[in-house]
Formats: structure tokens, sequence, C-alpha cells
């Protein structure tokens, strides 16, 4: 794997990590709610009055193509992320040699990954605020501009115009992750791909539940979290 592609894995860790420090997202109580997120009431004035207070997407909102660019573009990068570190993650199948203790933290290592990135940080914090920042590019989103629109996947992931604690918290871990994947890289066989199973397993989570909120977005039921946005 290359540097650039360590960077890129690094980077969308770092901003599902970021999202995880800032955004409130209350969890989902059923089991179907694993794959989805909570939407906002669709009916009273006073509801839709307190999410708007607070920053969060209100209802109803349509996506542009500068929403489905923002969307689909953060689903590509986490894709590429994906194929770059899964031939690391699957060479314990292609050159054994593991003990028991390596395959045991192997598939812990895939588990806690799966929770604690992928339906932790991914699902109910990262992938709900990407949807609802693409849906500010929308008609009524009242957020589009040329440079927003071309931007769009970094927008969405609040790389800029966004509060400015969001932006400092991301872009804080980012750079210490970026720090963390040097360390990994240099770890022996078969650490590194058991870290790297880990890593490929919340990806692919997080990339699942973006598409699946989108859909859902685009049926009328935005997440219902805050967009991180400055004042006008």
């Amino acid at each position: 794997m290359s540097s650039m592609g360590a960077c890129r894995a690094a980077l969308l860790v770092a901003m599902a990590v970021g999202a995880s420090a800032i955004t409130a997202v209350p969890p989902q109580r059923n089991f179907l709610g694993i794959l989805g997120a909570k939407p906002l009431p669709k009916k009273g004035v006073t509801s839709v009055a307190r999410a708007r207070a607070r920053g969060a997407s209100t209802v109803p909102m349509r996506p542009s193509a500068a929403s489905h660019w923002g969307v689909v573009g953060v689903m590509a990068i986490l894709a590429n992320a994906i194929g770059r570190l899964a031939p690391i993650a699957a060479e314990p199948f292609r050159y054994g040699g593991l003990a028991p203790l390596h395959w045991a933290s192997y598939a812990a290592t895939i588990a806690a990954f799966a929770y604690v990135e992928g339906y932790k940080a991914f699902q109910l914090k990262f992938s709900p605020l990407v949807v609802s920042r693409a849906f500010t590019l929308g008609p009524q989103g009242g957020r589009a501009t040329a440079l927003r629109s071309v931007l769009a996947p970094f927008y969405s992931m609040g790389l800029f115009h966004a509060t400015r604690k969001r932006k400092v918290i991301s872009w804080t871990i980012s750079l210490a992750v970026i720090v963390i994947v040097g360390v990994v890289k240099r770890l022996p066989y078969p650490w590194r791909s058991i870290v790297d199973a880990g890593v490929v397993a919340g990806l692919t989570w997080g990339v699942t539940s973006i598409g699946w909120i989108y859909v859902k977005a685009i049926g009328g039921s935005l997440p219902n979290v805050s967009t991180e946005l400055p004042p006008k």
C-alpha cells in the first residue's frame, strides 16, 4: 500500500472519529435501526424550529447534483481505501503461519473496529453528517456555491465551511492518525494484516451506512444531526 493510500485511509478514519467527538446522535433502540439514522419529526412547527435552532437538518429537502457528488465522492474515497488495504488484510489467508493467538486477535480486531469505527463512529456520527451536509447543497439548503459544489465530497466531510471547533478537531485528529498509520506500516507480519483487517471492516461498514442513510434521505427521512455549519 502506498503512503498516499495510507493517508487517504487515515483521513477517513480521522474524520469519522472527529465527527464522533462533536456530533450527538441518540442510539437506535431496535434491530433495524442499526442500518439507518433517526429522522426528524415531519409534523409540528415547534419541532422544526428546535431543529433549526440547533443546526440540525430539516425536512423537506431535495438533493442536487452537487449533493449526489458529495455523497458518492466520499463513498468512492472510502472504497479506494478499502481496495488498498484489503490485500494486506487478506495476506494471512494466502501465506498462513498464524498461531491460534493471531487468529483470535484477527477476529477480535475485526469485531472491535466494526463496532467502534463502523457503527459508533461512521453510522451514528460521520455518515449522517456527510449526508446532512450534502443536502445543504440542494435547492433548499442555501449553502451551494461553485467552490462547494466542485469540492462537495470534502465539504460534506466538514473539511471546510464548518464550525471552528469542527475543523480544529477534524484536522488535528487527521494529522495524529496519519502518524499512527506510519507506525502501523512498520509492524511485522501478521500484526499489520490484523490491524488492516479491522480498518477494512470499519470502512466497509462506513461506506454501506452512508449509502443506506442517503437512500433514506432521498426518500424524505433526513438524519437528525447537526450539520456543523458556520453562520451565513
